[in-house]
């Protein structure tokens, strides 16, 4: 799930997802659930899965249902969107399948998903930092506790290196592979 140490940032989505006490008037297909696992709205992180592309992707499905639909299942989202998925990383994807449903579905589908994408929701907290500590917005209630000033500048230019990396892999394709062989060699 973790193909580079600084990249260990997952989105976590759900299908179905409904609000307590609503009913369900007909049970989902493992066809429907998948495409809500991948579906944005479903994701737990504010932010979108379409802007950035897939390093790996873990989805585990709860109730009866065939492993060999669920693994074709899979495969489809995976060829219709090639384009979100790094294609450097071998095997990227991995399923799993549970017998037993969550009480009160009769399916269900848990993801897990590491995506470049994750980078807007960085980049939005560096721009709101950026714009607090300009006008150094609360720093003293840090200081006065021993904090360092230059911690903080050093803490952003991390956030900025890590939005930086998301960024490479996201443009990365299977011809630069010795690029980063020999970019993790140097760090």
């Amino acid at each position: 799930m973790v193909p580079f140490p600084r990249l260990h940032f997952f989105m976590s989505g759900f299908a179905p997802l409904t609000s307590r006490g609503s009913q369900q008037y007909r049970a989902l297909t493992v066809p429907e659930l998948t495409q809500q696992m991948f579906d944005a709205k479903n994701m737990m992180a504010a932010c979108d899965p379409r802007q950035g592309r897939y390093l790996t992707v873990a989805a585990v499905f709860r109730g009866r249902m065939s492993m060999r639909e669920v693994d074709d299942q899979m495969l489809q989202i995976q060829n219709k969107h090639s384009g979100s998925f790094v294609e450097w990383i071998p095997n990227n994807v991995k399923t799993a399948v549970c017998d037993i449903p969550p009480r009160g579905l009769k399916m269900s589908a848990t993801f897990i998903g590491n995506s470049t994408a994750i980078q807007e929701l960085f980049k939005r907290i560096s721009e709101q930092f950026t714009a607090m500590f300009r006008r150094k917005a609360f720093l003293h209630w840090y200081t006065g506790e021993g904090m360092d000033e230059l911690e903080f500048t050093e803490a952003e230019s991390n956030m900025n290196d890590l939005v930086s990396e998301y960024q490479q892999y996201q443009e990365a394709t299977a011809d630069d592979e010795g690029e980063f062989e020999e970019t993790q060699a140097e760090a």
